[in-house]
Order: C-alpha cells, then structure tokens, then sequence
C-alpha cells in the first residue's frame, strides 16, 4: 500500500500549510497591532477574513471537484497559498493585508474541504482512517514548525510581520509541484466519469497489484444512489456440498463475482444474522434508550459481532460477466475512447472504455454470445451472459472479489420462475458472521481444484440491491440476462440536488452537519488562532521571565511546545483510528476535554498565586489541545468524507464544511470580544457546556464507520435511514 501512503502524504501537505497558517497569523498579530494599532474589532477581521474566504470556495468547490475533478482544485489550493504569500509578504496596508487573507482562505477552504475526500477515495478501507488522520499530523506539525519560526523571529530587536506571514510561499511551491506532477486523480470521480481504464491505471499504482478487478467493481456500484436495500443471510458454499440436499433447486442461489473461478451455491437462511436482526423493527428501536439513533445500533451490529480479522468469505466466484460487443457502441464516452488501441486486454484483444472490460466484464466470448438476441438500441448496453464459469478453453486469472473491510461483492441471477414471478438482477455485498458452526475448511484450495473438504461453508450476512448500472430504462428494454450500461450514460442524468432528499443521504447529512457544528464551538480554532493572548493573560509570562525571555516571546515558545506535543497524540490516534474506531475514540476522549476545561475554570475563579494559576492554565490548555487533536480534531472531517455516496461526496462535504467554516467564522470574531465581557472561565466554561452536549450526540447518532469500505457505509446509511422511518411510523 505504500502508493497509497505516499499519495496521502503529498495530498496532506496543503494541512500542512493550513497550520503553517493558523500558527503564523496568530503570532504575526501580535506585531501587527502594534505596527497598525488596530482596534479589537479590526483585529478580529484581519483573522476571519480567511475564514471568509473558506467559506466563500467552499460553497462552489464540492460541485466543482465533482464536475472537474479532486486533484484540479487541490493545484487551483496551491496556487492561492503562494500567491497569498506573496502579497502578504508586500502588505502595505490594512486592506491589501485582507485582500491576501481572503486568497489565502480560498486556498485553506479548498484543502480542508477536499483533502479528507481525496484521501478517503484513493485509501484502502483497512487503513482508512490512519491515512485520514495524516492531514491532523501535518496540520500540527506545520503549527510548530511556523511557532518555532515565530519565537526565533521574535527575539530579534524589530520582528518582522510581512516575512512572517510570507514565508507560507515557499512550501506552497513544493505543494504546486506534488500536485502537478505526483498526484493521481481519485479513481472514484474517474469511474463517475466513465473513464474506467484510467481508473483502473491509477487503482493499480496505488495498490501495488495488477489485479484490482474488484475493487474496480465496487466503484462502479458505488454509482448508485439510495435504491430498495435489503439485508438477508446466506449459508455458502460450492455448489457440490449442496448437491445431496433435499431441498429444491430453487432454494439456491449461485453467486457470481467479477473474475473467472469457482462457482458458489448460497442458500438464504433466517434467525442467526446478527446484521439481519439488528436491522429488524424490533432491534432498530432501542425501547430502553428512545433517543438512540437506530443507524448507530445498525453499524454497531457489524463490528461487535462480525470477525475483526477482515477474513474472506471466499476468495473467488465464477464470473458471471463475459461481454458480447456493445449492441450499440457510442462513441462520445470517452476521450480514452479514441485512442483505445492503445491498450491491449488480457483475452488479447484490444482493451478500451467502451467495453467495460475492467471492473465488471470477461472479454472472453463463446459461442453463446452468438445465440444472445440485441435488445433495442440502448447508447451503451452491455450484455453480459450467466455461468460463464462453465465455458471452454482457457480460464482468466481469478478476479479478486475482496473489497476491504472482510466485504466482498457479488452479484446473483434469477430466470423467470415457473410460478411466473419475474427473475431478478441483484448486486451483493457479504460479509461473513462469526457464527458458531460456520466453517472455513479448505475454502481457501487454489481455483480449479476439484476436492474440498467436509462442512466446506460459511454463514454470511447480506446486502442485497439494485446493481448500479442495471436502470429502469434498460430493464423496460427486457435484455436476455443482465445487462449494464457504461457509467458514463448515468452521468448526465443523475439528479444531484433531489438526490440530497434520498433518505439515506438526508441522515448522513444531518450526522455530518451536526458533529461540524459541534466541533466548531467546542472552541478549538478560536483557542488555537489566539493561543499566544490567551496564554499571555494567563500568566505564562512569569514561568519564564526568569530565563530573560518576554512575555511574548515566551507565548510563541509555549505555544510550540503545545503543538509539539500533539504529534505523539496524533500519532497515537492514527495507530487506533481503525482498530478503536472513530466513535469509541470521541466518547473516551471528549470527557477529557470535558475536565480539562472545568478545571481551567475553577483555577480562574478561585484566587490563587500567579505562579499556580500560570502552570495550572497552561497545563489545561496542552491537555485541551493534545486531547482533542487525538479525536475531536480529525474525526469530523474523516466521518464527512466516508458517509456520502460518490455521485454526491463533492456537494454534500461542501455543504458540511460551509456549516465548518461559518462556525469557525463565528467562534474566531466574537473571542476577542467573549475575552473583555467574560473572561477566560466564562469561555471556557461555554466551551465544555458544549462539549458536554457533543458526548451525547456522538453516543445516540454518530455510528462506527471503521474498515468499512465507503460504498457499503452508505448502503447502510440508506437502509438504517428507511427502516427507521418505517419503525417510527409504525
């Protein structure tokens, strides 16, 4: 995975800036009053003018990214860094200062908002949120690196503000230059666009491996929006260990998967899913806690019951896709399209955009395609022929059917039954049940072994819908067998907007907005933008005043030392973010918070000498900080870019960050003011109100999200969403 780990690396150095700037602006302002002699309010602008700025980008980016790409707007971030650094670095006056603020906040809004959706959509799902958290540890590291360029500057006999704040310039060219030239665009927004042999190029780099076939799959089901979602239990196994059984043909389902291999006989059960039953009425309505949000106990059924080992529940399906030639071929697909013989398959025929041959389709055709009647003209329908796993001849590699997380996809088939009851077209995603009795066996023997072993089978939990690509309108066409079409014909005909109504998408934004709202005025960037004040009046002064260094200088130093201590935090977070969880780690560390701010405000009130209250201030504010970057800091951002489904990820996180920033925007200019009226226990005393108020919304709404890969996070959004409205109508 290390193309992985490095793409996220490159991508979170505009973070790096971001903190870099958080740093730099509040040192900077300490100097700049006095150069400017500022008033309060003017103060307060000159810091929120980027936070305008943020929020100002943000409301455009998300659509953006989705029409042009993420990795256009993370260059378009870099060059608002530089160019703001540069006129800051000239800064005549008061205005040309804000005007090189507000770049420097598009810049900041740009890289906030995509960065976490990036990362999300390049990482593996196992390491996720490690690879999530980076953007945290950079951000940190950049803050001590700016404070300890700060506190150099500082004891000069005339600091200089402009060089200050224009030194963010010089990374920013080493950001330009990753951008342009390292960073692949994210294979997701690729698929959406129909360009699935770049998609597929760019998921080999950063996995490592040539065969991607299944996660190239579930990009293209992830396409869909909302849908009828069911959840079922499937006893699984090869088709021989089924074959003495009494029960009837029809009892039995076989699976097919994105490669050539094995068949796979499924046969639904009942009464032993722990994922089934907590979907039913019954479980999802927590009588004891009415409150609790059905989703969290629907998420929760998964990691409390499911292996934490991430094992697979078989290692290969015989595939069900081996493509005829498009009926139709359409031509405008693609602009890789036009240059198709550029490729060549592994079936030795020439490999394009237009046949879909990577994720879903075998290129090898037999005799049966001739027989396979063109249903009518369609753009771009795909034809693909069932048990494909009995044809002649040569056998593809096994397609790897893994997609993170101990998930792995599927797809089954059904004729038209002899009660007359329509067959079906239907896209899986299994995960095995850590059920007693369930039994892996010689499961894992190598494609094309003809022995397995006794009790060869697993008990798998289900999700069960609509395939992607399988439309109204090209089922109304009445294809033989199923068929898809290119991802590129469902582009132009999504309906972005109304899709925020699907329920589904409607309750992850209500997750993602509310924990933003919260994390905003829990107080953490008012603190961190003016950490050298707030210190300052806390009395820091006096712990070092001995030493010969002032009080100002001894704020930045302070402030260094705070950030610094973070990246072991960080670090330490990012090792549990996928093993602990992102929900465990906000309930045990937002108590932290919780204290660590009541402390702070009883120090205030109580009259005690200069010297305690100074170490009891400064103690709580590092507490507060190293706490809160382990949780509370990255979580938010990591939850905003996993819940979303790919065809809205870019609107809905511009929306979850705007509510960010003009929070942020809020908390930042009225600190100043919050300071003179009430002091710091009165701050800090609204402060852990609110985190209080926090704790509680994570534990009813917020549910786990680890090792889950995104598509099936918002097929679970969007059945926990329904059945909760079915369970409270009824």
């Amino acid at each position: 995975m290390k193309g992985a780990v490095l793409v996220a690396l490159a991508a979170s150095i505009g973070n790096f800036l971001q903190g870099w700037d958080n740093a730099t602006i509040a040192g900077a302002m300490v100097y700049i009053k006095k150069d400017m002699a500022l008033k309060s309010s003017v103060e307060g602008l000159i810091v929120a003018i980027s936070l305008i700025g943020a929020t100002i980008i943000t409301t455009c980016s998300g659509p953006v990214s989705d029409w042009v790409g993420r990795r256009p707007m993370l260059i378009l971030s870099s060059l608002f860094y530089f160019l703001s650094g540069l006129i800051m670095l000239w800064s005549p006056n008061v205005f040309v200062l804000c005007i090189a603020r507000l770049l420097d906040g598009f810049g900041i809004g740009l890289a906030v908002t995509l960065v976490p959706v990036y990362i999300s959509e390049t990482a593996p799902s196992d390491i996720r949120g490690l690879l999530n958290t980076l953007p945290q540890f950079t951000g940190s590291g950049g803050m001590f690196i700016s404070y300890c360029m700060v506190f150099s500057m500082s004891l000069s006999v005339s600091p200089s503000w402009r060089l200050m704040l224009g030194v963010l310039s010089i990374p920013s060219v080493l950001y330009f230059i990753l951008t342009v030239f390292f960073l692949p665009e994210s294979p997701r927004w690729l698929v959406s666009k129909g360009k699935m042999l770049e998609a597929k190029k760019v998921l080999q780099r950063l996995r490592g491996v040539e065969d991607v076939s299944g996660e190239m799959a579930l990009l293209v089901e992830g396409l869909g929006i909302g849908g009828e979602i069911s959840i079922e239990e499937y006893i699984i196994g090869p088709a021989e260990e089924f074959e003495g059984e009494a029960a009837d043909e029809k009892d039995k389902i076989r699976l097919y998967g994105p490669g050539e291999g094995l068949s796979w006989v499924a046969k639904p059960v009942t009464g032993q899913s722990s994922l089934a039953l907590a979907s039913r009425q019954g479980s999802l309505i927590n009588k004891s806690m009415a409150l609790m949000d059905p989703l969290v106990t629907l998420f929760g059924s998964v990691h409390e019951k499911l292996p934490e080992s991430g094992s697979m529940v078989f290692p290969n399906f015989g595939s069900m896709f081996s493509t005829a030639e498009p009926h139709v071929k359409n031509e405008q697909w693609d602009e890789e399209s036009q240059r198709g013989d550029d490729y060549t398959s592994e079936a030795g025929g020439v490999d394009s955009d237009d046949n879909l041959h990577s994720p879903l389709l075998s290129r090898q055709a037999t005799s049966m395609d001739k027989d396979m009647v063109p249903p009518p003209s369609h753009g771009s329908i795909l034809s693909v022929r069932r048990h494909s796993s009995l044809m002649q001849g040569n056998v593809e590699a096994v397609g790897n059917t893994g997609i993170g997380g101990g998930w792995q996809l599927a797809w089954k088939w059904s004729e038209k039954g002899e009660d007359g009851k329509e067959g079906g077209f239907k896209r899986i995603y299994l995960h095995q049940e850590d059920i007693p009795g369930s039994r892996r066996g010689s499961i894992l023997s190598l494609p094309g072994e003809d022995v397995h072993g006794e009790g060869e089978f697993i008990q798998a939990a289900a999700l069960v819908s609509q395939p992607a690509l399988f439309s109204k309108e090209l089922k109304d066409q009445r294809p033989v067998g199923p068929a898809m079409v290119h991802p590129s014909e469902t582009v132009s005909k999504t309906p972005i907007w109304s899709a925020l109504l699907e329920p589904g998408v409607k309750h992850a934004l209500i997750v993602g907005i509310g924990i933003q709202i919260l994390q905003q005025f829990s107080g953490i960037n008012g603190v961190l933008y003016y950490t050298p004040q707030i210190l300052e009046e806390a009395g820091v002064e006096v712990l070092l005043s001995n030493i010969g260094i002032g009080s100002e200088s001894a704020s930045f130093l302070i402030s260094a030392f705070t950030t610094f201590l973070m990246l072991p935090c960080i670090a330490v977070a990012m090792r549990l973010m996928d093993i602990s969880g992102r929900r465990r780690l906000l309930l045990t560390t937002i108590p932290v918070l919780i204290v660590s701010l009541l402390i702070l405000v009883v120090f205030e009130l109580v009259t005690v000498s200069t010297m305690v209250n100074a170490a009891i201030s400064t103690i709580c504010v590092v507490v507060y900080f190293c706490i809160f970057v382990m949780a509370y800091g990255p979580i938010p951002n990591i939850l905003c870019s996993e819940i979303f489904p790919t065809r809205v990820r870019g609107l809905c996180i511009a929306i979850c960050a705007m509510v960010f920033w003009i929070g942020d925007i809020i908390v930042t200019y009225s600190l100043p003011v919050m300071l003179s009226a009430i002091g710091l226990a009165g701050v800090f005393g609204i402060y852990a109100i609110v985190c209080i108020v926090s704790w509680i919304f994570v534990y009813l709404k917020v549910p786990e999200t680890k090792g889950m890969p995104l598509e099936v996070i918002a097929e679970f959004f969007s059945v926990g969403a329904r059945q909760a409205a079915k369970g409270a109508t009824n």
